[in-house]
């Protein structure tokens, strides 16, 4: 590329945006507010306008937290609809790619060095097998590789935070039944996520007979890391169990012997908790499934941008319109 091309990587609340240069490094990357903005064009846009003239970009990639089913976009976390082909045209770009978030985190798992993960129990992966990508944020990603010839993998786009939640103890019952009485479908991401936090919290007190306090994500896990309340330590320990589970049943759906890996802004922040939590033990207890499971290795992804590295990935891969 002989100019930079625009990456960025939309959320339920902030879009990141950076540039991607001919050798392939990212620079000048910027967080803004989804919320400050009317439509993505007008966020790239505001990014653009503090960009040099000069070296504006002809090719971008974008990774949103929604499907990508056709030309119009529905954001999941977010009240942004937009158009592929408007939003190129808008940017005067010769090109533009929009994929999953995390298909982007998952382009980017064969790229990650050593440092930017950490192995939360025993396995080691096998070459050649697939690979599973789930994470928390402001909703719950799920992805996996799939491995071609070579040094190849295809990126699976899925909807997979979607699927139906299964509770594994009583007590995780009688949260799922409290929470069907206000949802129409209980899934993963109602749990394993930011806002799936506070669910917890919530439905906890109400069960123990208190009335919840009106607490953030960030304010239930500080809380739960100080041992200062009791509901909010067992929300925390629950949604790393739960995700254990989740995590189990992508890995036996898709036969991930290439191991596992946990992305997203929620699980890094607690890492020492997570690492001495239920989640292995849940990923690997699935009865007569324990030994296939056993093996498979299980890690954090600690990149603090990993959907970029994936998205500088998309953006070297030929145009294939």
């Amino acid at each position: 590329m002989s100019t930079p091309g625009l990456i960025a990587d939309i959320g339920g609340t902030n879009a990141r945006f950076a540039l991607v240069e001919a050798d392939g490094s990212v620079t000048r990357e910027r967080v803004l507010r989804c919320g400050d903005y009317a439509s993505l064009a007008d966020a790239a846009k505001a990014y653009l306008a503090g960009q040099d003239a000069a070296t504006r970009p002809a090719r971008a990639a974008f990774a949103v937290a929604s499907p990508i089913t056709g030309d119009v976009v529905r954001m999941t976390n977010l009240p942004w609809e937009f158009s592929i082909r408007g939003v190129r045209e808008a940017l005067a770009l010769e090109r533009l790619d929009v994929i999953n978030d995390f298909t982007a985190v998952a382009l980017a798992i064969p790229r990650l060095d050593d440092e930017d993960r950490v192995q939360i129990g025993e396995g080691q992966e096998v070459p050649g097998y697939p690979i599973g990508v789930l994470g928390a944020g402001s909703g719950l990603g799920v992805s996996a590789l799939i491995p071609g010839s070579g040094d190849s993998w295809t990126a699976l786009a899925t909807e997979g935070g979607h699927v139906t939640m299964a509770p594994i103890t009583d007590r995780e019952s009688a949260v799922l039944a409290q929470l069907r009485k206000m949802f129409e479908h209980v899934s993963a991401e109602r749990l394993l996520c930011g806002p799936g936090l506070v669910n917890l919290y919530d439905t906890l007190a109400f069960l123990d007979g208190l009335t919840p306090e009106p607490l953030s994500p960030a304010e239930v896990t500080d809380r739960a890391l100080g041992r200062r309340d009791p509901t909010c330590v067992e929300a925390l320990d629950m949604f790393c169990a739960m995700l254990g589970t989740v995590a189990g049943n992508l890995a036996l759906s898709i036969g991930a012997r290439g191991g596992v890996y946990i992305a997203g802004g929620i699980v890094p922040r607690f890492l020492t908790v997570f690492e001495h939590s239920r989640f292995r033990k849940r990923f690997v207890e699935k009865g007569r499934m324990r030994d296939f499971l056993g093996p498979i290795p299980t890690y954090v992804v600690t990149h603090p941008y990993p959907a970029f590295v994936g998205l500088a990935a998309q953006l070297a891969t030929p145009d294939r319109s």
